[in-house]
């Protein structure tokens, strides 16, 4: 019996040097620090391509040097650079019945060339169900794979005039995508009834350009060869449309929140110097425009290593499940989950599964490309995306998050993903996508 008391009390005098270490590690104002300055308005928002993304990564490689991480494997620096091609509309003209229509009534998608000719020879028209959620069928006739002329009932115009604002930016593409042939295009036309003859005469402009992810590593120990990886997105939305003399979407929550998590448990793992596997730390760009970042990084590793990944997006507010809780997208896809229930035994905080299954989260994060290939890849979160009304817009901004949530959030990752850092749990595999 007093044997067991006393590895009890050792026991427990462990988990309070732990949480000793974590607290003066990873403390307020360090998360201030970082989430201020991602989300800052000098940084402009960091939209993809923009001055203000590469002063972000500027920053975040700033404090990859300070904590003492290592460039990949293969790589001179943090900054994990790629190119795509963007294809920028120049001009438009659409004509429906011989009447031309606005530009401000049209959204255009899917062009992939400079010059494109739409008639009744090569396209369709269809028609939005003014009584259905838009989004929904929005989503489905931009994956149709055909040329569309899509009609939209003005009862759906707040969410077209919502929509329009981000496809009115150049489309983003790999060069296998570009040229003639490859396009699919749907333009939508708001407050038009119906198209008994149309033209549609579109020219574009094509250019290459530079993208980069800032990643960093600990090499692990007797398990160097098996990866763990901890991401977020560090880039937004930019400028947007003005709000009360406010242009600028900081995307403090999204993913500034999540960027800083990342790095705080760069900074912590460094510091316990008990990794047994190589963890990853990366902050991808271009989730916002496609998940380019996440592509390309997971294009550069072997998905038989990695072990599990931890993304996390939005982690700034209460989830609905209260304090003290997040929720893990594809809960019931592997063990994951409750290898980190597990290790927070004894603690006050609880992760859930995804209550917003139905919005499809955990395929449209940037976890979703290693987890179609088999990786335990989930996402982390605390957002109540169905009312979260900050969302995408200029309010969401440092003064809107609670920074309590994002450290009890840090922390609960930091402890419940102990026992894959250092080799004794191996989350098991999720089903690759066919």
């Amino acid at each position: 019996m007093k044997k067991l008391l006393l590895v009890t009390l050792v026991g427990m005098a462990g988990l309070q040097v732990n949480a000793q270490n974590i607290d003066k590690i990873i403390t307020r104002d360090y998360a201030d620090h970082l989430i201020k300055t991602l989300s800052g308005d000098e940084m402009q928002g960091r939209a993809t391509f923009s001055p203000g993304i590469d002063k972000a990564a500027t920053f975040i490689e700033s404090e990859f040097k300070k904590i003492g991480l290592q460039p990949l494997n293969g790589e001179k620096n943090f900054r994990q650079a790629f190119y795509k091609y963007q294809v920028a509309n120049v001009s438009k003209t659409i004509k429906i019945d011989g009447k031309e229509i606005a530009a401000e009534n049209v959204i255009l998608a899917g062009a992939n060339e400079e010059n494109i000719t739409l008639d009744k020879s090569n396209a369709s028209v269809v028609m939005m169900d003014p009584e259905k959620p838009f989004v929904n069928q929005f989503r489905s006739m931009l994956s149709a794979g055909k040329n569309q002329i899509i009609l939209v009932d003005e009862k759906l115009a707040e969410n077209f005039k919502r929509y329009k604002a981000y496809f009115d930016k150049p489309t983003t593409l790999d060069e296998k995508d570009l040229g003639a042939g490859k396009s699919a295009v749907q333009v939508f036309v708001l407050g038009t009834t119906k198209a008994d003859d149309f033209t549609v005469t579109l020219k574009g402009k094509v250019s290459k350009m530079p993208l980069f992810n800032v990643a960093g590593m600990i090499p692990g120990k007797s398990k160097a060869k098996e990866l763990v990886v901890f991401s977020g997105h560090y880039d937004h939305l930019g400028v947007i449309k003005t709000v009360n003399g406010d242009s600028i979407a900081n995307g403090a929550d999204d993913d500034a929140s999540g960027t800083t998590a990342m790095i705080a448990l760069a900074k912590y793992y460094k510091a316990q110097k008990n990794n047994e596997r190589t963890l990853i730390f990366v902050a991808f760009t271009a989730e916002e425009i496609g998940g380019f970042g996440a592509k390309y990084f997971s294009s550069k590793l072997n998905p038989d290593e990695v072990v599990a990944m931890f993304n996390i997006e939005m982690i700034g507010k209460d989830s609905k499940f209260g304090k003290n809780t997040a929720f893990i997208t594809g809960y019931e896809k592997s063990d994951f989950g409750k290898i980190l229930q597990k290790n927070l035994a004894g603690t006050e905080f609880t992760f859930h599964p995804d209550p917003y299954t139905e919005q499809n989260l955990f395929y449209r994060s940037d976890n979703a490309t290693l987890a179609a290939l088999g990786v335990p890849a989930h996402t982390i979160s605390t957002d109540q995306i169905d009312v979260d009304k900050f969302y995408h817009t200029v309010k969401d901004e440092y003064s809107t998050l609670d920074v309590e949530n994002i450290l009890s959030t840090i922390k609960a990752i930091a402890k419940s993903a102990t026992s894959i850092v250092n080799g004794t749990d191996t989350p098991t595999r999720i089903p690759k996508l066919k």
